[in-house]
């Protein structure tokens, strides 16, 4: 009898595990239907600003939202706002304020016309940049090589996972096949979330966000945008943008976008954030010899740039940069034609036209893009040396 009441009590909870299970879904899907009504509102002549910055971590993205009384035609017009750093990690409970200063803005593919998604530049209660506002002084080093026209067009790779922390897709008690037939792949068996990718795509080419390609990577679940050709400071502007709309369209299909640079361990690939350099002079005929003086600069500062790739000064990139899985290793630096195993790769199309970019296959996936191109810039076309940068 006691065998039988538990099997019955088994049967019960079962049951009643999945009509809860049932109705979660239900009521997601509903949510979401409903949700649309609201939003199909017409909104007057009111405006939705979501303000957008780095917190505290140098990862992390936080927003919130204000309105305007007319649609912003430019950054100008955007005003400043503040908000509560103690609870961003930016600031201490006792003095917490600090302001948003908009930096670039964007048409917000969420809400759509006229509202607005603005990246912004934190600064602290005495108008001093915030520790993770890199964004400044990257600003300030670009200014300086105006006349040289630098382009950076960035790689980033990111992995799907799930709400609990697991791989999208992959097995709940074990793995999917070895890599291989990933990397581009096509087929429910290789290619796990295309959905969340095309969505990504489409939102991005309505903010105006400079996306130019995406593909699947080779660990199955990683997939990889490419920002770019961007000049300047707006190689960091259009890739934080395309990183928050990332986390925006992954929060709205119930998973998780993680930029970890290796975050299975194991024989599988990590996660980069290769950035493509060039500027006028090496794109011209004979810039070869350009991308060649820049490649030997970079050279002597190995250490300086681990440094500045990732937002724990290296230690994220270690984990990463082990010399296999298609990376060169994190303590020494190298350099070649379509070596992907290389510090720094010279794509073969440059090696034979004698012209174009090279690739710094180095930052890690979380790097700040800010951090990035403006070391490149202070090593390349500043010529400087040593493990600290110049204060100008």
């Amino acid at each position: 009898m006691r065998e039988q009441l538990s099997g019955k009590s088994t049967l019960h909870w079962t049951c009643q595990s999945f009509r809860f299970y049932i109705c979660f879904l239900v009521c997601t899907e509903l949510s979401k239907a409903v949700k649309q009504q609201y939003m199909d509102l017409p909104q007057g002549d009111k405006v939705q600003i979501m303000y957008v910055w780095i917190d505290g971590t140098g990862e992390g993205l936080r927003c919130k939202t204000r309105t305007l009384d007319s649609e912003p035609k430019c950054i100008e017009e955007l005003p400043e706002w503040n908000f509560d750093g103690s609870s961003t990690y930016q600031s201490e409970g006792s003095n917490s304020d600090m302001y948003l200063i908009p930096s670039a803005m964007f048409r917000d593919p969420f809400r759509k016309d006229p509202n607005k998604l603005v990246l912004c530049e934190v600064l602290k209660y005495n108008r001093k940049p915030a520790e993770t506002n890199l964004r400044l002084t990257c600003n300030k080093v670009m200014d300086m090589v105006e006349n040289q026209v630098p382009w950076f067009g960035m790689e980033q790779e990111y992995t799907i996972l799930g709400t609990d922390g697991h791989p999208f897709g992959w097995p709940n008690n074990g793995f999917p096949g070895p890599q291989g037939p990933y990397y581009c792949g096509v087929g429910s068996d290789k290619a796990y979330g295309r959905d969340i990718v095309e969505a990504h795509y489409r939102a991005c080419l309505y903010a105006g966000v400079m996306i130019c390609g995406t593909n699947a990577e080779v660990m199955p679940a990683q997939w990889e945008f490419q920002v770019g050709p961007c000049e300047g400071i707006s190689m960091g502007d259009h890739l934080w943008a395309a990183r928050f709309i990332l986390h925006r369209v992954c929060e709205d299909f119930g998973v998780v976008a993680s930029f970890d640079p290796k975050p299975i361990p194991g024989n599988w690939n990590g996660a980069g954030c290769h950035t493509n350099f060039s500027t006028k002079e090496m794109r011209e005929e004979g810039g070869l010899k350009a991308i060649e003086e820049s490649i030997e600069r970079l050279g002597k500062r190995h250490s300086y740039h681990i440094r500045a790739y990732d937002p724990k000064g290296g230690l994220d990139n270690a984990r990463r940069l082990t010399g296999h899985h298609e990376t060169s290793n994190i303590h020494e630096f190298s350099a070649g034609v379509a070596n992907r195993g290389a510090s720094i790769r010279i794509p073969r199309t440059v090696g034979q036209e004698k012209k174009g970019y090279f690739e710094d296959r180095r930052p890690s996936a979380n790097c700040d893009p800010y951090a990035v191109t403006e070391a490149i810039i202070r090593t390349c076309l500043l010529s400087e040396e040593g493990d600290e940068p110049v204060n100008y």
